[in-house]
């Protein structure tokens, strides 16, 4: 299979969401004068965790979960507080974490020289449109489409179905999707009818879902794709 249209996942694929997400709720935390130990950090990471879970499937709309995470989260503290303006203020400190993962930049420069490249995201459209630009990665992509633009998500089938019809001479056969979440991105690309390739970092076991490919870290692709002509 030759390929010709490549799709990318933006966190913990090309910028490190992890670092980004740390440097964002330690300032906010220090903000809301709540200590992030260890075991609060992971509270809100899991409870984060499901409620973007619940966005991929439909169940929670983008708005609900944003107006309400920090709501829902600190009232477990006995703190209350004001959903939407505590998570403005999460936002721009989030907005400004674009740390790259891996050897992305030089992986993404080497690839735009032979292949169409795109982004597919889920999140909000300024923050990633953001961290995109300040990271350098902006300019070698041909368009960025974001779910929150697009008012619906990975891994849904019309989600895929928007993408492919703002892609010039689109075709599913030349075209991959390369991400880390198996439920996100791979799902959604089997469902789009497209391959896949799954950046699994920790050699995490396989699952139900199955990735056309797997490589463990990003500087493996550019001989991955030469490999597929």
């Amino acid at each position: 299979m030759h390929y010709h249209t490549l799709l990318f996942d933006v966190d913990d694929t090309l910028l490190d969401f992890k670092a980004a997400e740390d440097q964002a709720l330690k300032r906010l935390f220090h903000d809301m004068g709540v200590p992030l130990t260890p075991a609060i950090k992971q509270a809100y990471q899991t409870m984060n965790q499901n409620f973007w879970r619940e966005y991929e499937l439909g169940q929670l709309t983008r708005q609900e979960l944003l107006d309400t995470r920090f709501h829902k989260f600190f009232s477990q503290y006995d703190k209350v507080v004001d959903g939407p303006a505590v998570e403005e203020c999460y936002r721009k400190y989030l907005n400004e974490g674009h740390d790259l993962y891996e050897d992305s930049l030089a992986v993404i420069k080497q690839l735009a020289l032979d292949y169409d490249l795109y982004v597919v995201t889920n999140g909000v459209g300024v923050t990633q449109r953001q961290r995109l630009r300040e990271s350098g990665l902006a300019p070698y992509f041909k368009a960025i489409f974001i779910s929150e633009e697009l008012g619906v998500n990975k891994p849904m089938k019309e989600f895929f179905t928007k993408v492919f019809a703002a892609i010039p001479n689109f075709s599913k056969n030349e075209t991959v999707i390369i991400g880390d979440s198996l439920t996100s991105d791979i799902k959604g690309g089997i469902n789009a009818g497209i391959d896949t390739i799954w950046l699994n970092p920790q050699q995490a076991p396989a699952t139900e879902i199955n990735p056309t490919y797997q490589i463990q870290h990003l500087a493996q692709l550019p001989k991955l794709l030469s490999q597929t002509v």
